[in-house]
């Protein structure tokens, strides 16, 4: 496939991303403007891994046995897409209704299951259809554009409410409502989103049932949907689980990032933990800068990381250089020095990016089932997340209810994943 195939095949991820972006920079912030308590913040983020652990599988397997012609992953990724636009308007106005703070709360989490839901449905085609699509020599290349369209889609998304704040919308509101430009920054990544899609949609053609079991050596897809997930977890290949350990520490310390980063940041720059104050809202939007560094240095990172050889090297390096820039935002008291640290998580985001999925792809040639086992191995990107968010205000109360050292925590468990990388096996059935 040439590069504009391949490019073709993942750019409405960068639409996606966009809003992946949105919620991981300002849901902390929004709830922690409706009123939540910080040791409460990481419980709210249990609703995107469960609907991810909910979704995905289901998504890879009906869309194993989907065939139309409008193609066979596109479907679901066009209407988790279209729902994705509607609750993207509806979340951050949760405090814009006159309801209590309780209600508005219970709101925000619908709208946030919806948009978790909708977001899950419309990602996972993109990995998919790389996955039925390119060889095995190109896979690297594809995941590499889609890390690159991953990123630059989060580098929006993250400075749209410093951007707006800058172009005069406000980023103050009364007591338990979220500001203009938060809103605003919603509106328009709900926008971007579905013409990406739309694009992706016009110029990918999927392959017919017939091109797809050629080129994926496939020779009974009747037998292929008969196998249950209980029996392809088992036999699956043991890089399969061994990359699934590393995501576990790695996707653990990302959830503790995007809960804890708007009060951190707040605490160790701005000097506030009053998330109804100035200084709060200007810290939260010089999160969304600071996470647009981290996409940044990802991207400059993903083009080094594809000359390395040695993929475990770049893999645990790249984990190593993560873990250090976790710890660095507790020590780091001006607000331009952050760049530092998030340069270097953005090293190990781009990592997890590209990594995980190429080795297991790989790993799986030949298994068949390609959409149920990307499904599956969601679930060590969903699982980690769930166990972290529901540890997350323990921990948080056992460190001394300092949300800086929750970025500590997370580099540490950064590098237990780095320590994990040499358990993968590169070598897999032909």
């Amino acid at each position: 496939m040439n590069f504009w195939g391949l490019w073709n095949l993942s750019f409405g991820f960068f639409g996606v991303q966009i809003a992946y972006a949105l919620q991981a920079a300002n849901t902390s912030r929004i709830f922690a403007t409706l009123g939540a308590d910080p040791h409460s913040l990481s419980y709210f983020w249990i609703l995107p891994p469960l609907m991810g652990i909910l979704v995905q599988p289901i998504v890879g397997t009906l869309s194993d046995r989907t065939w139309t012609r409008f193609g066979r992953r596109i479907p679901y990724l066009f209407v988790g897409a279209a729902i994705s636009v509607l609750v993207m308007c509806l979340l951050p106005n949760a405090g814009s209704f006159g309801l209590t703070v309780s209600a508005a709360m219970m709101f925000g989490l619908v709208s946030l299951m919806f948009l978790d839901t909708s977001l899950n449905m419309a990602m996972q085609p993109f990995k998919m259809m790389v996955g039925d699509m390119v060889n095995e020599q190109q896979k690297s290349k594809a995941y590499s554009i889609q890390s690159f369209l991953c990123n630059a889609g989060s580098v929006v998304g993250f400075v749209f409410p410093f951007l707006f704040t800058y172009l005069g919308i406000k980023n103050t509101a009364p007591v338990g409502v979220v500001p203009d430009n938060v809103i605003w920054s919603f509106y328009i990544g709900a926008a971007i989103l579905i013409l990406c899609v739309i694009y992706t949609t016009i110029k990918v053609k999927e392959w017919s049932p017939e091109e797809y079991a050629q080129y994926n050596e496939v020779q009974n897809e009747a037998n292929e949907e008969k196998v249950g997930w209980f029996t392809l977890l088992r036999q699956a290949p043991s890089a399969f689980w061994a990359v699934g350990l590393v995501q576990f520490f790695c996707w653990a310390g990302m959830m503790y990032m995007w809960s804890y980063t708007p009060g951190a940041i707040a605490e160790v720059v701005w000097n506030t933990t009053d998330t109804s104050s100035t200084l709060y809202q200007e810290a939260g939007d010089w999160v969304g800068i600071l996470y647009a560094v981290q996409a940044m240095g990802s991207v400059v990172w993903a083009a080094i990381l594809v000359q390395f050889k040695n993929t475990k090297l770049a893999y645990a390096l790249s984990l190593i250089l993560g873990g250090l820039g976790f710890i660095g935002v507790h020590f780091v008291h001006d607000a331009y020095l952050q760049f530092i640290p998030f340069l270097l998580i953005g090293c190990g985001w781009a990592a997890m990016l590209a990594m995980p999925f190429t080795l297991v792809t790989n790993a799986l040639q030949g298994y068949g089932h390609m959409g149920a086992y990307l499904g599956l191995f969601n679930c060590t990107i969903c699982i980690p997340q769930i166990v972290a968010a529901l540890l997350g205000g323990s921990i948080l109360h056992f460190i001394g209810s300092q949300q800086s050292l929750m970025m500590v925590v997370a580099g540490v468990l950064f590098i237990c994943g780095a320590i994990a990388v040499p358990l993968i096996n590169t070598k897999h059935k032909k």
